[in-house]
């Protein structure tokens, strides 16, 4: 059970409602700077509708979201679930064209939104969550790891990794409803810190697209931690090596013995 029993004027579960504002901002954000004389520098036409979709999605979430929660039912759980099938998907298709294969990654983006939107039919139809489950979890496991292990097209290739650092925390808080309601003296349930979280997602993916640029050397993160860690080690090891060397005096008599 989702926690939130305030009502302010006519707004029903008023902080689960408001907190979704910030997707809709950052959404509409996302898609005017898309658009707007390329002002994220994207290369390929699949880069830029796979990213439109994204913010697409979370623009959605932020209409959907709102509504699911001023009056929670299966049917208005759809529009709640259904834009972030949108945007998980979309990821995955970014992710292949960066990091894979601009043409497969380009080619993927149809069949994978096509897919999360099934899923939705899917549970709606069969009330089985399962194929919801997998194209929700699956890229919070595979992204990351993409992140870190295959060298990068762009810069400030860290700002997926902080993306996903908030993702899992609103997981976590999502899952902490009631005793962070109870821990706030009912004023703020777990359910609406997890908005605000997955809500930093598109907001370090929108800086990350406004900062990055083409990576010329395309080296992956694991290659450059390994590279720091092994220059932190060397830097140790010779200070560890240092020898201080003393000098002893001892009073040389110049007289000669008798």
């Amino acid at each position: 059970m989702i926690m939130d029993n305030h009502s302010h004027t006519w707004i029903p579960n008023t902080l689960n409602v408001i907190s979704n504002i910030p997707f809709l901002f950052v959404g509409l954000a996302g898609l005017i700077l898309c658009h707007y004389k390329n002002y994220f520098r994207l290369c390929s036409q699949g880069e830029l509708w796979s990213w439109t979709l994204f913010f697409a999605g979370i623009t959605a979430v932020g209409v959907g979201s709102s509504y699911y929660h001023l009056k929670p039912d299966d049917a208005t759980l759809v529009w709640d679930r259904l834009p972030m099938t949108i945007a998980f998907t979309s990821i995955v298709a970014i992710f292949i064209i960066e990091r894979v294969d601009e043409r497969a990654g380009t080619k993927s983006l149809a069949p994978l939104v096509f897919a999360g939107a099934l899923s939705i039919l899917y549970w709606s139809f069969f009330d089985d969550l399962r194929p919801y489950a997998v194209v929700q979890f699956v890229p919070c496991i595979v992204i990351p790891v993409m992140a870190i292990v295959i060298p990068p097209m762009y810069t400030h290739s860290s700002y997926w990794l902080w993306a996903a650092a908030f993702y899992l925390l609103a997981k976590v808080e999502e899952a902490a409803d009631k005793p962070i309601y109870r821990w706030t003296h009912q004023i703020v349930s777990g359910h609406t810190v997890k908005h605000l979280c997955a809500a930093m997602v598109p907001v370090f993916l929108t800086l990350m697209l406004a900062k990055r640029t083409i990576e010329p050397d395309r080296v992956s993160l694991l290659q450059m931690w390994k590279v720091s860690w092994v220059s932190m080690r060397e830097r140790r090891s010779s200070n560890g090596n240092t020898v201080n060397v003393g000098y002893d005096y001892a009073a040389v008599s110049t007289t000669s013995e008798q």
